[in-house]
Protein backbone atom coordinates (compact mmCIF):
# COMPACT_ATOMS: atom_id res chain seq x y z
CA UNK A 1 0.00 0.00 0.00
CA UNK A 2 1.04 3.34 -0.83
CA UNK A 3 1.68 6.15 1.58
CA UNK A 4 2.95 8.46 -0.27
CA UNK A 5 0.73 9.20 -3.34
CA UNK A 6 -0.94 12.43 -3.70
CA UNK A 7 -4.81 13.42 -2.56
CA UNK A 8 -7.40 12.28 -4.90
CA UNK A 9 -10.34 15.41 -5.46
CA UNK A 10 -12.45 14.85 -2.47
CA UNK A 11 -15.32 17.09 -3.99
CA UNK A 12 -16.99 15.07 -6.82
CA UNK A 13 -14.71 12.36 -6.87
CA UNK A 14 -17.32 10.12 -5.95
CA UNK A 15 -15.78 9.41 -2.47
CA UNK A 16 -18.16 6.41 -1.44
CA UNK A 17 -19.98 7.05 1.56
CA UNK A 18 -21.84 3.70 2.27
CA UNK A 19 -20.29 2.27 5.10
CA UNK A 20 -21.90 -1.30 6.76
CA UNK A 21 -24.86 0.87 7.99
CA UNK A 22 -25.64 1.85 4.44
CA UNK A 23 -25.91 5.03 2.77
CA UNK A 24 -26.75 8.08 5.01
CA UNK A 25 -26.74 11.98 4.40
CA UNK A 26 -24.72 14.15 6.06
CA UNK A 27 -26.28 17.39 6.97
CA UNK A 28 -22.70 19.15 7.13
CA UNK A 29 -21.01 18.26 4.07
CA UNK A 30 -22.65 21.47 1.91
CA UNK A 31 -21.26 23.42 4.64
CA UNK A 32 -17.77 22.17 3.72
CA UNK A 33 -17.34 22.37 0.25
CA UNK A 34 -14.14 23.52 -0.86
CA UNK A 35 -13.55 27.44 -0.42
CA UNK A 36 -16.65 27.73 1.50
CA UNK A 37 -15.77 30.42 3.43
CA UNK A 38 -14.53 33.60 3.56
CA UNK A 39 -11.88 35.36 5.28
CA UNK A 40 -13.86 35.77 9.07
CA UNK A 41 -13.78 32.78 11.35
CA UNK A 42 -17.13 33.06 13.18
CA UNK A 43 -19.08 31.09 10.84
CA UNK A 44 -17.09 28.01 10.38
CA UNK A 45 -16.06 27.74 13.52
CA UNK A 46 -19.89 27.58 14.46
CA UNK A 47 -20.22 24.96 11.20
CA UNK A 48 -17.52 22.97 12.99
CA UNK A 49 -19.11 22.35 15.98
CA UNK A 50 -22.51 22.00 14.42
CA UNK A 51 -20.68 19.34 11.95
CA UNK A 52 -18.65 17.65 15.25
CA UNK A 53 -22.27 17.42 17.18
CA UNK A 54 -24.02 15.95 14.56
CA UNK A 55 -21.61 12.83 13.87
CA UNK A 56 -21.60 12.28 17.63
CA UNK A 57 -25.48 11.98 17.88
CA UNK A 58 -25.24 9.42 14.90
CA UNK A 59 -22.41 7.38 17.05
CA UNK A 60 -24.93 7.08 19.35
CA UNK A 61 -26.86 4.90 17.63
CA UNK A 62 -24.47 3.56 14.51
CA UNK A 63 -20.59 4.09 15.86
CA UNK A 64 -19.09 2.65 12.29
CA UNK A 65 -21.17 5.23 10.36
CA UNK A 66 -19.67 8.24 12.44
CA UNK A 67 -16.57 7.43 12.19
CA UNK A 68 -17.42 7.41 8.41
CA UNK A 69 -18.61 10.72 9.01
CA UNK A 70 -15.55 11.84 11.04
CA UNK A 71 -13.36 10.89 8.24
CA UNK A 72 -15.19 12.93 5.81
CA UNK A 73 -15.38 15.74 7.99
CA UNK A 74 -11.84 16.08 8.58
CA UNK A 75 -10.71 15.65 4.79
CA UNK A 76 -13.14 18.71 3.94
CA UNK A 77 -11.98 20.66 6.67
CA UNK A 78 -8.46 22.23 5.34
CA UNK A 79 -10.11 22.95 1.49
CA UNK A 80 -13.42 24.68 3.05
CA UNK A 81 -11.05 27.09 5.42
CA UNK A 82 -8.44 27.20 2.94
CA UNK A 83 -9.76 31.47 2.90
CA UNK A 84 -10.39 31.75 6.52
CA UNK A 85 -7.90 34.47 8.67
CA UNK A 86 -6.42 31.99 11.12
CA UNK A 87 -3.98 34.60 12.68
CA UNK A 88 -6.36 34.50 15.55
CA UNK A 89 -6.01 31.03 16.22
CA UNK A 90 -9.36 30.60 17.11
CA UNK A 91 -10.07 28.64 13.83
CA UNK A 92 -6.96 26.18 14.36
CA UNK A 93 -8.28 26.04 17.87
CA UNK A 94 -11.33 25.55 17.14
CA UNK A 95 -10.17 22.49 14.67
CA UNK A 96 -7.82 21.14 17.18
CA UNK A 97 -10.83 20.58 19.58
CA UNK A 98 -13.07 18.76 17.09
CA UNK A 99 -9.89 16.45 16.19
CA UNK A 100 -9.84 15.64 19.92
CA UNK A 101 -13.22 14.60 19.26
CA UNK A 102 -12.98 13.02 16.31
CA UNK A 103 -10.27 10.75 17.04
CA UNK A 104 -11.82 8.27 19.41
CA UNK A 105 -14.91 8.05 17.20
CA UNK A 106 -12.85 6.90 14.40
CA UNK A 107 -10.06 4.72 16.88
CA UNK A 108 -13.09 3.08 19.06
CA UNK A 109 -15.49 2.58 16.37
CA UNK A 110 -16.12 -1.37 15.38
CA UNK A 111 -15.10 -1.17 11.68
CA UNK A 112 -13.81 -4.18 9.64
CA UNK A 113 -10.18 -4.17 8.40
CA UNK A 114 -11.15 -3.07 4.65
CA UNK A 115 -13.28 0.11 5.92
CA UNK A 116 -10.43 1.05 8.95
CA UNK A 117 -7.63 1.15 6.14
CA UNK A 118 -9.93 2.80 4.04
CA UNK A 119 -10.18 5.25 6.57
CA UNK A 120 -6.58 5.56 7.23
CA UNK A 121 -5.68 6.09 3.53
CA UNK A 122 -7.77 8.88 3.14
CA UNK A 123 -6.69 10.64 6.53
CA UNK A 124 -3.09 9.98 5.19
CA UNK A 125 -4.01 11.62 1.58
CA UNK A 126 -5.95 14.53 3.72
CA UNK A 127 -3.14 15.14 5.82
CA UNK A 128 -0.45 15.26 3.36
CA UNK A 129 -2.70 17.62 1.12
CA UNK A 130 -2.73 19.64 4.24
CA UNK A 131 -0.78 22.83 3.47
CA UNK A 132 -1.92 25.80 5.74
CA UNK A 133 -1.74 23.37 8.16
CA UNK A 134 -4.96 22.73 9.58
CA UNK A 135 -5.27 19.18 10.51
CA UNK A 136 -1.60 18.82 11.14
CA UNK A 137 -1.97 17.09 14.87
CA UNK A 138 -4.42 14.62 12.96
CA UNK A 139 -0.60 12.32 12.58
CA UNK A 140 -0.04 12.60 16.14
CA UNK A 141 -3.25 10.64 17.11
CA UNK A 142 -2.08 7.91 14.09
CA UNK A 143 -1.31 5.05 16.45
CA UNK A 144 -4.94 5.67 17.80
CA UNK A 145 -6.46 6.13 14.72
CA UNK A 146 -5.46 2.94 13.68
CA UNK A 147 -7.25 1.06 16.05
CA UNK A 148 -4.95 -2.00 17.17
CA UNK A 149 -1.47 -2.91 17.58
CA UNK A 150 -1.26 -4.94 14.39
CA UNK A 151 -2.55 -2.26 12.05
CA UNK A 152 -0.39 0.15 14.23
CA UNK A 153 3.01 -2.10 13.05
CA UNK A 154 1.85 -2.49 9.62
CA UNK A 155 1.86 1.39 9.28
CA UNK A 156 5.23 1.92 10.82
CA UNK A 157 6.78 -0.70 8.20
CA UNK A 158 5.11 0.96 5.96
CA UNK A 159 6.50 4.82 6.74
CA UNK A 160 10.04 4.00 8.54
CA UNK A 161 12.11 3.93 5.88
CA UNK A 162 11.69 7.68 4.57
CA UNK A 163 11.15 8.78 8.41
CA UNK A 164 14.76 7.17 9.32
CA UNK A 165 16.35 9.10 6.18
CA UNK A 166 14.09 12.52 7.21
CA UNK A 167 15.70 12.38 10.98
CA UNK A 168 18.89 11.48 9.85
CA UNK A 169 21.61 13.38 11.34
CA UNK A 170 22.88 13.85 7.26
CA UNK A 171 22.26 17.20 7.04
CA UNK A 172 21.75 16.11 3.09
CA UNK A 173 19.52 13.45 3.93
CA UNK A 174 17.47 15.18 6.44
CA UNK A 175 13.99 16.58 5.58
CA UNK A 176 10.84 17.16 5.91
CA UNK A 177 8.11 14.07 6.11
CA UNK A 178 4.61 14.91 7.01
CA UNK A 179 4.28 11.23 7.73
CA UNK A 180 6.94 11.52 10.58
CA UNK A 181 4.98 11.74 13.54
CA UNK A 182 2.40 9.28 12.18
CA UNK A 183 5.43 6.46 11.91
CA UNK A 184 6.37 7.31 15.74
CA UNK A 185 2.91 7.32 16.75
CA UNK A 186 2.23 3.57 15.09
CA UNK A 187 5.19 2.51 16.49
CA UNK A 188 4.56 3.65 19.77
CA UNK A 189 0.93 2.17 20.00
CA UNK A 190 3.11 -0.87 18.28
CA UNK A 191 4.87 -0.99 21.29
CA UNK A 192 8.17 -0.68 18.92
CA UNK A 193 9.74 1.78 21.78
CA UNK A 194 13.05 0.63 21.26
CA UNK A 195 12.69 1.65 17.28
CA UNK A 196 11.43 5.27 17.94
CA UNK A 197 14.93 5.66 20.45
CA UNK A 198 16.84 4.59 17.90
CA UNK A 199 15.33 7.14 14.72
CA UNK A 200 15.65 9.86 17.41
CA UNK A 201 19.00 9.64 18.44
CA UNK A 202 20.29 12.72 17.00
CA UNK A 203 17.12 14.26 17.18
CA UNK A 204 16.59 17.90 18.33
CA UNK A 205 13.02 18.82 17.77
CA UNK A 206 11.00 18.84 20.69
CA UNK A 207 7.37 17.98 18.82
CA UNK A 208 9.57 14.56 17.44
CA UNK A 209 11.78 14.18 21.01
CA UNK A 210 8.91 13.99 23.26
CA UNK A 211 7.75 10.10 21.66
CA UNK A 212 11.65 9.09 22.91
CA UNK A 213 10.13 10.85 26.62
CA UNK A 214 7.54 8.78 26.12
CA UNK A 215 9.14 5.70 24.93
CA UNK A 216 11.58 5.86 27.46
CA UNK A 217 8.95 5.80 30.16
CA UNK A 218 6.87 3.08 28.27
CA UNK A 219 10.42 1.21 28.71
CA UNK A 220 10.13 1.91 32.53
CA UNK A 221 12.91 4.22 32.69
CA UNK A 222 11.00 6.97 33.99
CA UNK A 223 14.12 8.79 35.78
CA UNK A 224 15.85 8.83 32.65
CA UNK A 225 12.31 9.79 30.54
CA UNK A 226 12.42 12.83 32.86
CA UNK A 227 15.79 13.88 32.98
CA UNK A 228 15.85 13.50 28.73
CA UNK A 229 12.45 15.90 29.01
CA UNK A 230 14.48 18.66 30.79
CA UNK A 231 17.39 18.06 28.93
CA UNK A 232 14.79 19.36 25.72
CA UNK A 233 14.20 22.44 27.09
CA UNK A 234 15.35 25.34 24.93
CA UNK A 235 13.81 28.81 23.23
CA UNK A 236 11.68 26.74 20.86
CA UNK A 237 10.49 23.91 23.54
CA UNK A 238 7.53 24.70 24.80
CA UNK A 239 8.20 24.38 28.54
CA UNK A 240 4.35 23.75 29.72
CA UNK A 241 4.48 20.96 27.26
CA UNK A 242 7.63 19.39 28.89
CA UNK A 243 6.18 20.02 32.41
CA UNK A 244 2.96 17.96 31.36
CA UNK A 245 5.02 15.13 30.10
CA UNK A 246 6.77 15.05 32.83
CA UNK A 247 4.09 15.14 35.44
CA UNK A 248 2.15 12.52 33.85
CA UNK A 249 5.41 10.10 33.86
CA UNK A 250 5.89 11.21 37.96
CA UNK A 251 2.13 10.74 38.74
CA UNK A 252 2.28 7.12 36.75
CA UNK A 253 5.34 6.27 39.00
CA UNK A 254 3.26 6.86 42.18
CA UNK A 255 5.35 10.03 43.04
CA UNK A 256 2.38 12.47 43.50
CA UNK A 257 4.00 14.95 46.01
CA UNK A 258 7.17 14.92 43.46
CA UNK A 259 4.92 15.81 40.45
CA UNK A 260 2.85 18.99 42.09
CA UNK A 261 5.98 20.20 43.61
CA UNK A 262 7.92 20.00 40.22
CA UNK A 263 5.66 20.77 37.74
CA UNK A 264 1.53 20.17 39.02
CA UNK A 265 1.23 24.45 39.31
CA UNK A 266 3.00 24.75 36.16
CA UNK A 267 2.05 21.97 33.72
CA UNK A 268 -2.12 22.94 34.30
CA UNK A 269 -2.41 26.40 33.07
CA UNK A 270 -6.55 26.97 31.64
CA UNK A 271 -8.41 29.95 30.47
CA UNK A 272 -9.03 31.29 34.13
CA UNK A 273 -7.50 31.56 37.30
CA UNK A 274 -10.51 29.79 38.72
CA UNK A 275 -10.45 26.90 35.91
CA UNK A 276 -6.73 26.76 36.68
CA UNK A 277 -7.42 25.93 40.32
CA UNK A 278 -10.14 23.48 40.04
CA UNK A 279 -7.81 21.67 36.97
CA UNK A 280 -4.63 21.24 39.96
CA UNK A 281 -7.46 20.65 42.71
CA UNK A 282 -9.13 17.95 40.91
CA UNK A 283 -5.80 15.77 39.64
CA UNK A 284 -4.06 16.46 43.52
CA UNK A 285 -7.51 15.75 45.80
CA UNK A 286 -5.15 14.81 49.15
CA UNK A 287 -4.02 18.83 49.37
CA UNK A 288 -5.79 21.12 51.09
CA UNK A 289 -8.04 23.71 49.12
CA UNK A 290 -6.07 26.88 51.54
CA UNK A 291 -2.61 24.93 50.50
CA UNK A 292 -3.25 25.01 46.58
CA UNK A 293 -4.46 28.06 46.35
CA UNK A 294 -1.89 29.43 47.99
CA UNK A 295 0.44 27.65 45.70
CA UNK A 296 -0.85 29.03 42.96
CA UNK A 297 -0.95 32.54 44.02
CA UNK A 298 2.63 32.43 44.75
CA UNK A 299 3.13 31.49 40.97
CA UNK A 300 2.12 35.23 39.46
CA UNK A 301 4.12 37.65 42.23
CA UNK A 302 2.05 41.10 41.92
CA UNK A 303 -0.60 39.91 40.59
CA UNK A 304 -2.50 38.56 43.77
CA UNK A 305 -5.38 40.10 43.59
CA UNK A 306 -6.58 38.08 40.41
CA UNK A 307 -6.95 35.27 42.35
CA UNK A 308 -10.09 36.74 44.67
CA UNK A 309 -12.64 35.19 42.16
CA UNK A 310 -11.17 31.98 42.22
CA UNK A 311 -11.32 31.96 46.27
CA UNK A 312 -14.44 33.29 46.43
CA UNK A 313 -16.12 30.69 44.40
CA UNK A 314 -14.73 27.86 46.50
CA UNK A 315 -15.66 29.52 49.63
CA UNK A 316 -12.19 30.77 51.06
CA UNK A 317 -13.78 34.03 51.86
CA UNK A 318 -10.54 35.45 54.38
CA UNK A 319 -8.39 34.34 51.63
CA UNK A 320 -10.42 36.21 48.91
CA UNK A 321 -10.48 39.48 50.75
CA UNK A 322 -6.98 39.03 51.56
CA UNK A 323 -6.36 38.64 47.82
CA UNK A 324 -8.81 41.92 46.68
CA UNK A 325 -7.17 43.72 49.39
CA UNK A 326 -3.51 42.94 48.14
CA UNK A 327 -3.84 44.85 44.75
CA UNK A 328 -6.06 46.41 42.78
CA UNK A 329 -8.98 44.36 41.96
CA UNK A 330 -11.73 45.42 39.92
CA UNK A 331 -14.88 46.81 41.52
CA UNK A 332 -17.54 45.61 39.44
CA UNK A 333 -15.93 42.23 40.27
CA UNK A 334 -16.13 42.75 44.25
CA UNK A 335 -19.72 44.68 44.14
CA UNK A 336 -20.92 41.29 42.12
CA UNK A 337 -19.32 39.41 44.89
CA UNK A 338 -21.22 41.73 47.59
CA UNK A 339 -24.34 41.28 45.82
CA UNK A 340 -23.83 37.38 45.47
CA UNK A 341 -23.17 36.97 48.63
CA UNK A 342 -25.59 38.75 50.82
CA UNK A 343 -27.69 36.85 52.04
CA UNK A 344 -24.95 33.71 52.84
CA UNK A 345 -22.02 35.37 54.00
CA UNK A 346 -23.34 39.22 54.96
CA UNK A 347 -19.74 39.74 56.79
CA UNK A 348 -18.05 38.75 53.45
CA UNK A 349 -20.12 40.62 50.91
CA UNK A 350 -20.11 44.02 53.32
CA UNK A 351 -16.68 43.97 53.80
CA UNK A 352 -16.02 43.76 49.78
CA UNK A 353 -18.35 45.74 49.29
CA UNK A 354 -16.31 48.34 50.83
CA UNK A 355 -13.29 47.66 48.90
CA UNK A 356 -15.41 48.31 46.07
CA UNK A 357 -16.39 51.69 47.11
CA UNK A 358 -12.46 52.44 47.85
CA UNK A 359 -11.14 50.93 44.74
CA UNK A 360 -13.68 53.16 43.42
CA UNK A 361 -13.02 56.25 45.20
CA UNK A 362 -9.18 55.14 44.24
CA UNK A 363 -9.71 55.63 40.60
CA UNK A 364 -9.70 52.40 39.56
CA UNK A 365 -12.42 50.25 36.92
CA UNK A 366 -13.01 50.94 33.47
CA UNK A 367 -15.92 53.31 32.19
CA UNK A 368 -17.09 53.09 35.68
CA UNK A 369 -20.96 55.20 35.82
CA UNK A 370 -22.25 56.36 38.64
CA UNK A 371 -25.06 53.24 38.04
CA UNK A 372 -21.85 51.28 38.81
CA UNK A 373 -21.44 53.42 42.52
CA UNK A 374 -25.09 53.12 43.33
CA UNK A 375 -24.74 49.34 42.60
CA UNK A 376 -21.58 48.97 45.25
CA UNK A 377 -23.34 51.31 47.69
CA UNK A 378 -26.49 49.54 47.83
CA UNK A 379 -25.42 45.77 47.75
CA UNK A 380 -22.73 46.67 50.71
CA UNK A 381 -25.61 48.64 52.96
CA UNK A 382 -27.92 44.94 51.87
CA UNK A 383 -25.19 42.95 53.35
CA UNK A 384 -24.51 45.39 56.57
CA UNK A 385 -27.83 45.16 57.09
CA UNK A 386 -27.79 41.34 56.88
CA UNK A 387 -24.83 41.47 58.89
CA UNK A 388 -25.89 43.84 61.63
CA UNK A 389 -23.65 46.14 60.73
CA UNK A 390 -25.27 49.06 59.01
CA UNK A 391 -23.97 51.90 61.10
CA UNK A 392 -20.78 50.88 61.51
CA UNK A 393 -20.46 50.35 57.48
CA UNK A 394 -22.16 53.67 56.62
CA UNK A 395 -19.75 55.41 58.71
CA UNK A 396 -16.79 53.81 56.73
CA UNK A 397 -18.37 54.86 53.85
CA UNK A 398 -18.75 58.34 55.03
CA UNK A 399 -14.91 58.20 56.16
CA UNK A 400 -14.26 57.01 52.07
CA UNK A 401 -16.07 60.05 51.16
CA UNK A 402 -13.87 62.47 53.40
CA UNK A 403 -10.53 61.23 52.10
CA UNK A 404 -11.84 61.50 48.18
CA UNK A 405 -12.77 65.16 49.38
CA UNK A 406 -16.24 67.17 47.77
CA UNK A 407 -15.13 67.07 44.47
CA UNK A 408 -14.54 63.02 44.11
CA UNK A 409 -16.75 60.83 41.83
CA UNK A 410 -18.34 58.76 44.21
CA UNK A 411 -18.67 61.73 47.24
CA UNK A 412 -21.14 63.51 43.94
CA UNK A 413 -22.97 60.07 43.51
CA UNK A 414 -23.75 59.00 47.23
CA UNK A 415 -24.42 63.05 48.28
CA UNK A 416 -27.73 62.38 48.55
CA UNK A 417 -27.14 59.60 50.88
CA UNK A 418 -24.09 60.62 52.61
CA UNK A 419 -26.24 63.60 53.78
CA UNK A 420 -29.24 62.35 54.96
Amino acid sequence: MSRTGGRRDLHGSGVAEKTDSGAYRWEFKPQFRRRAFGWRSQLPILRIKEAVSEIKKVARRDPVLAGEGAVVLLEWLSPALEHVDSSSGAIGTAVNNAISVLVPLIATAPADAKTRERWLERLFAAHEADRIPYIETLSDYWGELCGSPEVASAWADDLIGITRISRSSDPNLRGHFHGTAACLSALYRAERHKEILDILESERMWHYRRWAVMALAALGRKAEAVQYAESCRDPWTPDREVDAICEEILLSSGMVDEAYARYGLRANQAGTYLATYRVVAKKYPHKKPADVLADLVATTPGQEAKWFAAAKEIGLYDEALALAQSGPCDPRTLTRAARDLAERQPEFAAAVGLLALERLAQGYGYDITGADVWAAYQHTMKAAELAGRSDEVRDRIGQLAAVEGPGGFVTRVLAPELHR
